[in-house]
């Protein structure tokens, strides 16, 4: 078996281009906002799920217990509605060996509209007292709103804990989201997806480039697997435009183009897990 699989403590290369467990977070520009590594596995023709939606087991073994490692390192992590409608996920680090100090981060959902299940696997192990308390974010309430405040008592009685934060075009802010889940006391952020989501961050990212101002994300983590999914697959473009990450600087950072760029990415680390290939960049 692997000794990647059944050692007691996070991956070497994670330690190095994370944190270890008793260092200090990087020191940022900004301290109004999580620490945030933006994480995901694709497919090597960039697909992180199947037709509409559907789940795909894309991470060899490997690289599935570095990523439990991953959510160790973290206080929160976070993935939208659709995916923990589809999938049904319990974001905790059950992979990692039994012998391993397992410590699980807070879920985060966002869900604009309340649409989360009230027998859901993460409000099923909060119940159960196996794992942390999941927040809910969601658009802001108003007093006509009978049937979304319906689904926040349910919700509320279900064990979810339920967090506002202004939206637009019915997506929550990014820019907005951060700093309420640092005053909540998330100091780093994992962000495992789904597309909407990934996609989200990824342009929030091209944003604050374009716009002289703090970034959105730390770490970009990426896990290709060596498979390929086809054109029914989904990548994590959002409203029909595809969000290209550029290692180069680019000097058409925020032009009308089909794809928003992402400049300043700065390699760190490429690390071999089983089979898959492991890509860590920072935006500088």
């Amino acid at each position: 078996m692997s000794e990647s699989i059944t050692r007691n403590s996070p991956p070497e290369f994670l330690e190095s281009v994370l944190w270890s467990c008793d260092q200090p977070l990087p020191v940022r520009k900004d301290s109004n906002r999580p620490y945030v590594t933006l994480t995901f596995a694709q497919s090597l023709d960039g697909k992180i799920a199947g037709k509409g939606g559907k789940q795909l087991i894309l991470s060899g073994k490997e690289s599935m217990v570095m990523t439990h490692w991953m959510r160790s390192m973290h206080d929160g992590i976070l993935i939208g509605i659709g995916t923990a409608l589809n999938d049904d996920p319990q974001l905790n680090t059950r992979h990692l060996p039994v012998t391993a100090h397992r410590v699980s981060p807070r879920p985060i959902i966002l869900d604009s509209n309340l649409r989360l299940g009230l027998e859901c696997k993460l409000l099923k192990n909060y119940r159960q007292g196996s794992a942390m308390q999941p927040w809910v974010v969601c658009s802001p309430l108003h007093a006509e709103d009978r049937d979304r405040f319906g689904r926040k008592e349910a919700l509320e009685k279900a064990g979810a804990k339920i967090v506002e934060v202004p939206s637009h075009n019915d997506l929550i802010s990014i820019g907005d989201l951060l700093p309420k889940l640092y005053n909540l006391g998330i100091g780093t952020l994992m962000v495992e997806g789904g597309s909407s989501i990934i996609a989200s961050f990824l342009a929030e990212m091209s944003r604050t480039c374009d716009h002289n101002t703090h970034h959105a994300v730390d770490m970009l983590i990426i896990t290709v697997a060596p498979t390929l999914v086809g054109d029914d697959g989904i990548g994590y473009g959002l409203g029909g435009k595809g969000v290209r990450v550029s290692l180069a600087p680019s000097p058409r950072v925020g032009s009308e183009s089909d794809c928003t760029q992402i400049s300043s990415l700065h390699h760190v680390h490429t690390e071999l897990m089983g089979r898959d290939t492991v890509f860590a960049c920072k935006l500088l």
